[in-house]
């Protein structure tokens, strides 16, 4: 077949800019990947793939959390507050007992998945409120979770101080690191658990959203909410359900980010939230909603995570890792419009 036909008509120079136009978010990734290979080639190893991996893992359960919101017309500013909340509560429980500065002394050594219950359930309870907010009193999203945003963050740092005197919370039970820290070794490429988690939940999230009434139903609300309802679709429960998803997953992957890097503070799950929906944009998901796939979802985690290390990694200054970044969002953005305006 030849490569420049489109049902059996060769390619116009229009539908070559077409393409190109669609794709130059892509293009400009690979750009950016072939320019970080040229400059220092050791950038292609195993353990620079592993480490992007395992990275990227706690980052593809937010992205799939923070989808939700998005596919069904609004977004999620507080998903980065609740991220750290959630691995704030589960680091003050689950600390060694043999630690002599631990935030709550008397307390018995906790099977690891409780907290890790219990940080979900919270942080579901603070979606439930947002996404109530959203679907019943009408709230524009954007106001409603920048407003549960500042009021999860005075939470936390409320807890944060009473509970450690706003000393970083660590030396924390070795079960818990472990349990995302642990791994084994398969021809020199280490696969850990964390990224076992992140495969679970990805499937999870792929099966609700392709296999189940509640994802055909989030997509209908997202692409047009009148229709939906005129078909019977019961707007209010389903964005509430999609919201308590949402902050359960924020709930594991906050803790599972705690455990990954030993520590916490009140800072932990600053700004991760632009990073999701960065992911999402650049995945295809489109912000006026109604439109996203899993699959470009990862894909756009697994991009941003590339670039952003391998920026850092030919030593790039770390303000032109962000201007880089917002460039690629505002590229990925502007994609998005014209294909609106296009259908439109």
């Amino acid at each position: 077949m030849d490569i420049f036909a489109i049902k059996g008509r060769l390619l116009q120079p229009k539908d070559i800019k077409n393409k190109l136009v669609n794709n130059a978010i892509y293009i400009v990734l690979v750009v950016l990947f072939v320019m970080i290979v040229v400059i220092n080639p050791t950038f292609l190893s195993l353990k620079n793939f592993g480490f992007i991996l395992s990275q990227s893992a706690t980052r593809m359960i937010f992205a799939c959390a923070i989808a939700g919101p998005i596919v069904l017309g609004g977004t999620d500013l507080a998903a980065g507050r609740l991220i750290g909340f959630a691995g704030l509560i589960s680091a003050s429980l689950l600390q060694s007992t043999d630690y002599v500065s631990r935030v709550f002394p008397n307390l018995p050594r906790l099977p690891i998945w409780l907290p890790i219950l219990l940080a979900m359930i919270i942080c579901a309870l603070f979606s439930l409120v947002q996404g109530y907010l959203v679907a019943k009193i009408k709230v524009a999203p954007f106001i409603a979770s920048l407003g549960m945003q500042m009021v999860v963050y005075g939470l936390m740092s409320v807890y944060f101080d009473a509970a450690s005197h706003s000393a970083p919370i660590g030396v924390l039970d070795e079960k818990f690191t472990g349990f995302a820290q642990n791994g084994i070794n398969i021809f020199g490429f280490r696969l850990q658990l964390i990224l076992v988690y992140a495969v679970a939940v990805v499937a999870l999230v792929w099966f609700i959203w392709n296999k189940t009434k509640l994802g055909k139903n989030m997509f209908a609300i997202g692409g047009n909410a009148e229709a939906a309802n005129v078909s019977g679709v019961n707007i209010v429960f389903n964005m509430l359900v999609m919201y308590v998803l949402a902050g359960l997953l924020y709930g594991f992957g906050g803790t599972l980010e705690a455990a990954r890097t030993g520590s916490a503070t009140n800072a932990l799950g600053q700004s991760y939230e632009l990073d999701a929906i960065a992911a999402c944009v650049v995945g295809g998901v489109s912000m006026r909603g109604g439109v996203g796939t899993i699959k470009g979802i990862i894909t756009g985690v697994l991009l941003f995570q590339v670039i952003s290390y391998g920026l850092v990694y030919i030593q790039v200054n770390p303000y032109l890792v962000y201007f880089v970044k917002g460039t690629i969002i505002l590229i990925a953005v502007v994609i998005d419009t014209k294909k609106y305006v296009k259908k439109k």
